[in-house]
């Protein structure tokens, strides 16, 4: 049966699916929730929760990405972002908070003008291993040429290339695209890459030897890019989608598993849940984690589509502040919207409906179940 709407005579769609769109539906057994596993691991690395802060200045500084470490999950390090541009940007974070709407984005532009230090990319990289957790970085597929090689020799433990969207057959007449396979088949260390929300486009990409894809395009909560750039691909499709492209790259290359990382449109426990029944491995969380007391946002989120010197497709959003970063993820929660205690409620929809980790739980049966408000 065809998905396919007619929207015109002249052109047909594919019908597409938001997290609100899905639900879970629960099946012949439950489990204790004490029994429920939610580790994750990738490459050498394991993780007790499968979680990852996003690289955006509003959720990760050295301090959360360590402090997320901790907790079991993978803090990543924007080393485009505030922490490698200035010595101290303390003072720019409190000023962010404070700027009225009209005025923050080009305030914010200002601010991200300063040039990006290598010295700096050397040292906040060391702070987190220092800290004795697994360390991540990430940088745009503009700017990964010209800085990968200081992030190496800082160390990583992992390296992200995430953009808006990350393409493995970028075309230009102006500069020389970064070679994705060749890029990765040189370094040493894992590499996730990221935004697709295609299946064709997720597969190009694990076949560049990208040991995680990221999933998401346009959904975030600080992002405009559909009212922008009318681009826009709802999650629960793209995360099934790049998921499909995950099972069929692993026959196609013998058995090499590529994870697939949702990233967009999880800022509750619930879509957290959806996700991983879509097909996901593990998550990027951006305004989930903002929310959290020791975020560097002081309750508000932005990325870098927010502050583009020519063309913002984001905005410095207010989420608001819940608890700390330890009740944000495990409790004790003190609200019922999904914004604390996020992966005791993945632990507990895993055992409502019978799974006992995070491979089984991708089993899940899912129901189109649209949401209506109020």
């Amino acid at each position: 049966m065809s998905n396919e709407i007619e929207i015109g005579r002249g052109k047909r769609g594919r019908r597409a699916y938001s997290f609100d769109d899905v639900a879970v539906v629960p099946s012949r057994r439950t489990r204790d929730p004490r029994q429920v596993s939610l580790a994750w691991q990738i490459d050498a690395f394991r993780f007790e929760i499968p979680v990852i802060g996003a690289p955006m200045d509003s959720v990760m500084s050295p301090e959360t990405a360590i402090a997320l470490g901790h907790h079991g999950g993978l803090g990543v390090l924007d080393l485009e972002g505030l922490w490698t541009r200035y010595d101290d940007p303390q003072p720019l974070l409190d000023e962010i908070a404070t700027l009225s709407m009209d005025a923050a984005t080009e305030r914010m532009q200002e601010i991200y003008q300063e040039p990006i230090k290598d010295e700096l990319i050397v040292q906040r990289l060391q702070e987190i291993r220092a800290a004795g957790v697994t360390v991540a970085g990430a940088l745009s597929p503009q700017r990964t040429q010209e800085h990968y090689e200081t992030v190496l020799k800082a160390g990583v433990d992992l390296f992200v290339i995430r953009g808006t969207t990350v393409s493995a057959e970028h075309v230009s007449v102006e500069a020389e695209p970064l070679n994705l396979k060749k890029f990765i088949y040189d370094l040493d260390v894992p590499v996730i890459v990221g935004g697709a929300s295609t299946y064709q486009a997720a597969l190009h990409l694990m076949r560049t030897g990208a040991a995680g894809v990221l999933v998401g395009f346009g959904g975030g909560a600080a992002q405009t890019t559909r009212t922008t750039l009318g681009i826009h691909a709802p999650m629960a499709t793209a995360v099934a989608d790049v998921a499909a492209a995950r099972r069929d790259y692993l026959d196609e290359s013998g058995g090499r598993y590529v994870h697939v990382i949702a990233d967009g449109g999880l800022g509750r426990s619930g879509d957290i849940a959806k996700a991983i029944a879509c097909g996901a491995d593990a998550i990027m969380l951006g305004s989930a984690l903002a929310r959290a007391e020791e975020a560097p946002g002081h309750g508000y989120h932005w990325g870098p589509e927010s502050y583009h010197s020519a063309l913002p497709r984001g905005e410095r959003v207010r989420v608001g502040t819940t608890g700390t970063l330890e009740e944000v993820l495990f409790g004790p929660g003190t609200r019922a919207d999904g914004t604390t205690n996020i992966m005791g409620a993945l632990r507990r929809s895993m055992a409502t409906t019978g799974y006992s980790d995070l491979k089984e739980f991708q089993r899940v049966d899912v129901v189109v179940s649209p949401y209506q408000a109020g």
